[in-house]
């Protein structure tokens, strides 16, 4: 069983969550012989937090509930109250995360806040694009593990750019194996170009009687 484990925190940006969360969550296209998946969100405390797109979230649970496990999964989305020292608690969980063979999975601004802790400087990885990272990370110093691209896989790190999501969504997906290769190929299609011939190929890669 997975466990997805979604840290919130203020001004969370909605949209670089939405297309991985609805997925793993609601199961829709998974398939028959997919692990199980439970999604709970997580934080620093059990006070609500207001995302940028002005949704209040309750944490289901705290950092310290996090099971350090292989199976385990931290998505970490971008904020622009990353700088805050209360969120070095969830970094923290995250390099043991990265260190037993769980998957963490970090954009946009969250990228930043791996940089500071120098979980960057030997992994492969992307952001915002080049020379964000010193921008706004005087510690960092993974310049050459940088990869130019909208999101990059590198084993149990998989990195995005704000503009990533979606490519961000299908990697996860496809590192946890829950959905069939084609399912995951039309899916992503459908939602990369909008060309309907990529919705129907997506149905039909599901067992009959099964809806979107």
């Amino acid at each position: 069983m997975f466990k997805i484990y979604v840290y919130v925190l203020d001004t969370l940006a909605d949209w670089e969550l939405g297309y991985v969360i609805a997925e793993l969550n609601s199961g829709r296209f998974f398939k028959k012989d997919a692990p199980c998946v439970s999604v709970k969100t997580v934080s620093f405390s059990k006070e609500p937090i207001k995302t940028m797109g002005g949704l209040t979230i309750v944490p289901d649970c705290l950092i310290d509930d996090i099971a350090v496990s292989e199976t385990s999964v931290l998505l970490l989305p971008g904020a622009n109250t990353w700088n805050d020292p209360k969120h070095g608690a969830i970094i923290e969980k995250a390099g043991e995360l990265l260190s037993v063979g769980a998957t963490v999975c970090a954009i946009c601004g969250a990228t930043v806040a791996l940089a500071n802790f120098g979980l960057l400087d030997n992994r492969r990885h992307t952001s915002n694009g080049q020379g964000f990272l010193e921008m706004f990370s005087p510690r960092y110093k993974g310049q050459s593990f940088y990869v130019d691209k909208p999101s990059f896989a590198d084993n149990n790190l998989i990195t995005a750019g704000p503009t990533g999501a979606l490519l961000w969504a299908r990697q996860i997906i496809e590192h946890l194996g829950v959905f069939q290769s084609n399912t995951l190929e039309s899916w992503y299609e459908y939602f990369r170009t909008g060309e309907s011939q990529h919705f129907f190929a997506l149905m039909q890669t599901l067992p009959s009687g099964d809806e979107a």
